[in-house]
């Protein structure tokens, strides 16, 4: 049994019981970061795709690989059952809010009246719908391709970048693709427009909302001769009727559909995309549960030496006991349970040691680490498996250990 009070013996006999818990807790923390980070940032992930106002993508290969944009939204949005379509061409370029100087933003081109129905119920609730954007569907200015309609030039602007900048409502912000503010164009502020918090890559802070051929006027992504791609986007994001949302066969069959209007594009469902993250997230479990066997083993292992240690000082102990007539039984169960009751605060103190460190991750660690370990969830049926499966393994190690006291000579132990 394990003892605590004074004595050289009993104070190396605690040393040893404390180096065993800290190995322990140290190969448990490990899994317990890894996994519940990692659980929780794909949690969060599927949670935005499960959230998400629309339920087919379109995309390309390249850089604003899309063409023909508006008059695919068209076709795409005569499909039955779909309710919006929202062609989305992101592309960086340059502010100047105040003065000569030159401010980046990351400057997104949409059609205004498919853009809120393709947000999800966190997003809109960030942007004035219906967007303050002149023409609701953008068909003025295209004419039709030729891009010679009036242009309404509005611009929502991000709600930091108008705090930074001091861009107010109804004023004017001048935008264009290079940092020479001779050859930007002036654009009505009508208004502002929040911004989503994200995971897995930068926070796009700095941001501004304008028509989509507007955006490609400027960036030169229009049907001007010889353009890389002509009326260019990104995206298309498509959302159904809400009687279909639930109906995977009516998405699948749209899906469809949709292929065969770009058989050359990528076309894909969230509930595919869903599906993808619950795998990739499964073998990435896997992975962290393999990456941290290491650690177990080497913590069980000095367990294992411990408790073999701990016999082999014991040896006239427990002839003794045997002498007098102690079970073998008995003696090996009091073994086993010192692995396990080891075992046990080993896997306490690593756990909360692994939600110290995800905590102090949280408050202290810097951008998208900091952000990430905000998202961590503590699963405690996990914990409890994690902490059952050491507790388990130390049994194997108190085995070893008993036989090795069963196999004591008492004649020798005596002597």
């Amino acid at each position: 049994m394990i003892r605590f009070g004074r004595g050289h013996r009993l104070r190396h006999a605690r040393l040893q019981v404390i180096l065993a818990v800290a190995a322990i807790a140290t190969a448990v923390a490990l899994p317990v970061v890894l996994v519940s980070v990692g659980g929780g940032v794909s949690a969060h992930e599927l949670a935005m795709l499960q959230n998400a106002g629309y339920q087919i993508v379109v995309s390309a290969a390249g850089l604003h690989g899309i063409a023909h944009a508006h008059p695919l939204t068209e076709q795409i949005l005569s499909l039955p059952s779909v309710a919006a379509a929202s062609p989305v061409l992101s592309i960086a370029i340059d502010s100047f809010p105040a003065g000569p100087g030159a401010t980046p933003v990351l400057a997104e081109g949409v059609i205004p009246v498919g853009f809120g129905p393709t947000l999800g119920p966190e997003e809109s609730g960030l942007f004035p719908l219906p967007l303050p954007l002149g023409d609701p569907t953008d068909a003025v200015h295209f004419d039709n391709g030729s891009y010679r309609g009036p242009a309404t030039y509005d611009v929502l602007v991000s709600s930091p970048f108008a705090e930074a900048t001091r861009v107010t409502t109804g004023g004017h912000l001048l935008l264009g693709l290079t940092n020479e503010v001779s050859g930007a164009i002036s654009y009505n502020v009508t208004g502002t427009f929040g911004v989503p918090p994200t995971v897995l890559g930068p926070v796009g802070a700095f941001a501004v909302l304008v028509p989509l051929s507007d955006l490609q006027v400027m960036t030169g992504f229009a049907n001007a001769p010889h353009v890389p791609v002509p009326d260019a986007a990104d995206t298309v994001e498509v959302a159904v009727v809400p009687s279909a949302t639930s109906n995977p066969e009516v998405i699948s069959s749209l899906r469809d559909r949709v292929q065969s209007l770009v058989p050359y594009y990528g076309v894909s469902s969230l509930s595919q995309e869903a599906t993808q993250l619950q795998s990739a997230t499964a073998v990435l479990t896997g992975f962290y549960l393999a990456l941290s066997s290491v650690g177990l083993s080497v913590g069980l292992v000095f367990l294992t030496l411990v408790l073999l240690r701990r016999v082999e000082s014991e040896r006239r102990s427990i002839g003794i006991r045997r002498a007098i007539g102690e079970p073998g039984g008995s003696i090996a169960a009091a073994v086993v349970v010192d692995g396990v009751v080891i075992a046990s605060l080993g896997a306490v103190v690593g756990i909360a040691a692994g939600y110290l460190v995800v905590e102090g991750l949280a408050t202290w660690a810097h951008s998208t680490v900091q952000e990430a370990a905000r998202l961590a969830e503590f699963v405690p049926l996990t914990l409890t498996e994690l902490a059952g499966g050491v507790v388990g393994l130390s049994l194997v190690a108190g085995a070893l250990a008993a036989r090795s006291a069963l196999r004591i000579d008492l004649a020798e132990a005596l002597r």
